[in-house]
């Protein structure tokens, strides 16, 4: 069981002290052997243990705001770096500083620039260091370069054995004249924010910025998905960055099979070459970003794989607006309504819908490490394209106690102060983003608040169906423009005085007309 399998794995680790990643993968292939000799056992290092459960049942994450009842301490997330090895490929001088730095845990990339200083990117607020006076000449960069693997046509490479991610910036003539040496690490522990939905056979697709953990994450649902799930599982790696450089893939993927593409542009052949080849059941692929990588997407989905795989982004809203992308979430396309169809929706003739299913049904935005957002994409997709907003999951996690909780919420998250629980609206119709202070539960109900500026808040709206109009605002009307048939606010706009004619009030242009008939017919009658 998973205390089993910790104990035991921590006992090893006491008594091996690894300091290299030799040491460390033979560790983890020692807790993926514990956990399967061991499915029920108690670890023989402590007798007060509880007993074990099965991984497959141990987290039910149904009930709304329920913490999930899987592994949820900050205990089980560890990370395997494999730090000194990417070190030791920089100038003598830069990695004695980076050996003995006080936050060399938060490190993310060292950027070695010809002309420059090297420059240090850590996590969070410690920003950039600049970590010697001198500039990087040639000579740096060559031996750099020397110490890696080949940089293959995306201009990428790694250090054999190791998650590390080593790309080239080059000039005119091919030559490189930069580097970027990205830390790689195998972080456990975040696939308990979705355990429920791995079991669930559903494809699955992450959003998120770069730089995120949307690599980190399906890494580690390779494994999961491989050894706990018991599942066919081929990792479509392009760069190598999800099972390391290498022939040998990195332990961190567990049992997954991995299937290297000898040319970025053609990942797609590789993945149909996955599903013809080799029978999986699960395809993970990462950074899809190409036409012919989301056709082929589709194509695995509709042979009853399932797919697991990353994009950049941000908001679901972003791939409905990428024309590349937009397949994923099932294509959208223009249609054009009769005039009483538009007029019962209160619309436009000419819409956008949803051409097909989507091929991916779940959708997760990581905005945050501990912060994602769950949709049914064909639910989602639907709703935006019509100008409102989705009810979704809000997955995150406790800092104080490592559980996992999900709520369901209106899609109004701001990115930026999500914690906050600050609400915008998409805009999704033409309509402006505006700050709320509310939102609506999971039954519809508005939660108290009232609307902020910059633009039309949607259903957290002070103005709500039946309170349309404010007396102090002469132009009220116009923000029900598109949410109701034209007819009944035509007639509504009339009962407040703002049109004439067959809808009532008063015109006065209607009766300089009359007037001037009047006139005309009795110059005509006196002739």
């Amino acid at each position: 069981g998973n205390a089993a399998w910790r104990a035991q794995r921590g006992a090893a680790r006491c008594a091996a002290a690894p300091s290299s990643v030799r040491d460390t993968a033979r560790l983890m292939q020692m807790g993926v052997a514990a956990r399967r000799a061991l499915p029920g056992a108690v670890s023989s290092t402590s007798s007060s243990s509880p007993p074990s459960r099965d991984v497959r049942a141990s987290v039910d994450c149904g009930n709304v705001n329920s913490p999930c009842a899987a592994d949820a301490s900050d205990d089980d997330e560890e990370e395997v770096d494999d730090l000194n090895m990417i070190i030791n490929m920089l100038p003598a001088d830069v990695r004695d500083v980076l050996m003995t730095h006080e936050h060399r845990d938060s490190l993310l990339e060292v950027v070695l620039d010809l002309g420059r200083c090297p420059e240090a990117r850590f996590a969070g607020k410690l920003g950039n260091q600049c970590l010697r006076a001198a500039p990087i000449d040639q000579d740096d960069l060559d031996a750099a370069e020397s110490a890696v693997g080949e940089f293959g046509g995306d201009n990428r490479a790694g250090i054999q054995g190791t998650l590390h991610r080593i790309s080239c910036i080059r000039n005119r003539r091919g030559k490189i004249v930069g580097l970027t040496c990205r830390v790689g690490r195998a972080v456990t522990g975040h696939v308990d924010m979705v355990a429920d939905l791995l079991r669930s056979s559903e494809s699955i697709l992450f959003l998120g910025r770069p730089g995120v953990g949307k690599t980190t994450v399906i890494r580690e649902m390779a494994r999961v998905l491989s050894d706990e799930l018991g599942k066919r599982v081929v990792i479509i790696d392009t760069s190598n960055e999800i099972g390391g450089d290498g022939d040998i893939p990195h332990p961190a993927i567990g049992s997954a099979r991995r299937m290297q593409v000898p040319d970025p542009s053609q990942q797609h052949r590789v993945m149909i070459e996955a599903v013809e080849n080799h029978m999986p059941e699960v395809i993970i692929v990462d950074e899809i970003g190409t036409m012919e990588e989301a056709l082929a997407c589709r194509t695995i989905a509709e042979r009853g794989v399932q797919l697991v795989g990353t994009a950049h982004g941000q908001l679901l809203e972003n791939l409905i607006k990428n024309p590349t992308l937009t397949d994923l979430v099932g294509g959208i396309t223009t249609v054009t309504l009769g005039d009483d169809e538009a007029r019962a929706r209160g619309c436009q003739k000419s819409i956008m819908e949803r051409m097909s299913p989507p091929t991916f049904p779940i959708l997760i935005e990581m905005h945050e490490r501990n912060m994602w957002v769950a949709h049914n994409v064909a639910e989602s997709v639907d709703e935006v394209l019509q100008g409102g907003r989705p009810t979704v999951q809000l997955r995150t996690r406790d800092e104080a106690t490592g559980e996992v909780v999900i709520n369901r919420t209106v899609y109004d998250m701001d990115v930026s102060a999500g914690q906050n629980n600050v609400a915008h609206t998409l805009g999704a119709s033409g309509g402006g983003r505006g700050i709320v202070t509310n939102t609506m539960d999971f039954f519809g109900n508005t939660v108290e608040g009232g609307a902020g500026s910059g633009g039309v808040s949607g259903s957290g709206s002070a103005n709500m169906p039946g309170q349309r109009f404010d007396p102090e605002d002469p132009y009220a009307w116009a923000q029900n423009l598109g949410r109701v048939p034209d007819k009944d606010m035509l007639e509504e706009m009339s009962a407040n005085g703002y049109l004439g004619g067959k809808f009532g009030g008063h015109n006065h242009a209607h009766d300089k007309r009359n007037a001037q008939k009047q006139k005309k017919a009795r110059v005509k009658a006196q002739r």
